[in-house]
C-alpha cells in the first residue's frame, strides 16, 4: 500500500514543495518530531502493535496516537522513499542508561537517507532524544541540532551516536550500515510489546519534541527540558497522567476504562 502523502503533510503543516532535496528532508524531520509522539500505550493496554502503512496512518492520522521506534521510522522511511529519497533501513544496539558490560538486542531502528552522494542519519524514534534533524555520517563532528548537539564517533566497523548533555558525551546506540527488513523489525517489535519483563508493557514511555523544547515522560516522572534547564515532577494521580498525555504530549488517549485502571496501578507501583 502506498502512503498518504496528502494526509501525511497536513497532519505534519508541511506545506510547498516535496522533492527528494536536503531542505525536505530537514523539514519533515523536524515536523515529525513535533507533531507525532513517542508513545507506547498500544504495548501498555495490550493492544497490538501493527507495522502496515494502513494500520500506522489510521493511528496517526486519524485516532490521534503515536508509536514507537518501528513505527516512526517504517513509516517516515515509507513517505521519504515515496517523494523520491535513497533510504535503508537499520538497526541499532541501545546504550543509553545500559551498564558497559551489558549487551543489548538490535531493537531500535533508524535511517541511513543518501542524496547527492551525501549520506545522513535520520531518527524520528528515539523518545525523549530523537533527532530533530538529520545528521552527517562523518564520525567526530559534533552536530548541533534545533535541541541537543550530537556526533558520532567510530567503533570498529560500527558507529555510536552520541549526545552532548551539560559537559559530557553521552551514547545514545550503536549500530552498523548492514541493510535490515520488515521482518528483522518485527521480531523486536513483537518482543516489546509482549515480553511480560518489556518496559514497554509494565509502564508509559512517552516524549514530544517541540521547536524549542522537550517533553518527556516515564511512568510518572515527567520532564520539560528548554533552554539548557529541566524542570522535573512526580504526577501522583490518574488525572494528573492523563493531563500531561494530552496536553503536552498531544496524544489522543483511547476511551477505554482499562486506561484509567492500568494507570492507577502504575503510579501505585511508583510510590
Amino acid at each position: 500500500m502506498s502512503v498518504d502523502l496528502d494526509a501525511y503533510f497536513a497532519h505534519l503543516g508541511h506545506e510547498g514543495r516535496a522533492a527528494p532535496t536536503l531542505e525536505t528532508l530537514q523539514r519533515l524531520h523536524a515536523l515529525h518530531a513535533r507533531s507525532i509522539p513517542f508513545e507506547n500505550l498500544a504495548a501498555f493496554l495490550g493492544e497490538p502493535v501493527k507495522l502496515d502503512t494502513a494500520a500506522l496512518e489510521d493511528k496517526f492520522f486519524r485516532r490521534g496516537r503515536g508509536g514507537w521506534c518501528f513505527e516512526h521510522n517504517l513509516y517516515f522511511a515509507r513517505v521519504l522513499q515515496a517523494i523520491g529519497f535513497d533510504v535503508k533501513t537499520l538497526a541499532a544496539r541501545v546504550r543509553w542508561n545500559v551498564p558497559a558490560q551489558v549487551t543489548t538486542a538490535r531493537s531500535h531502528m533508524l535511517l541511513l537517507v543518501t542524496l547527492q552522494a551525501r549520506r545522513y542519519i535520520a531518527d524520528v524514534g528515539f523518545g525523549g532524544l530523537s533527532l530533530t534533524t538529520p545528521l552527517r555520517l562523518e564520525t567526530g563532528l559534533a552536530q548541533a541540532t534545533p535541541h541537543e548537539t550530537f556526533r558520532l564517533a567510530a567503533a570498529g566497523e560500527s558507529y555510536l551516536l552520541e549526545v552532548r548533555l551539560g559537559e559530557e558525551w553521552e551514547t545514545l546506540y550503536r549500530f552498523d550500515l548492514h541493510e535490515q527488513l520488515l521482518p528483522d523489525y518485527e521480531v523486536s517489535n513483537w518482543y516489546l510489546a509482549n515480553h511480560p519483563q518489556s518496559q514497554f508493557v509494565t509502564g508509559i514511555v512517552a516524549a514530544r519534541a517541540a521547536h524549542d523544547r522537550r517533553y518527556a515522560l516515564r511512568n510518572t516522572r515527567f520532564a520539560i527540558h528548554h533552554g539548557g534547564e529541566t524542570r522535573r515532577r512526580v504526577l501522583g494521580s490518574v488525572a494528573e497522567v492523563r493531563e500531561v498525555l494530552e496536553r503536552d504530549l498531544r496524544i489522543r488517549l483511547p476511551e477505554t476504562p482499562l486506561l484509567d485502571e492500568k494507570l492507577a496501578r502504575m503510579i501505585e507501583a511508583d510510590r
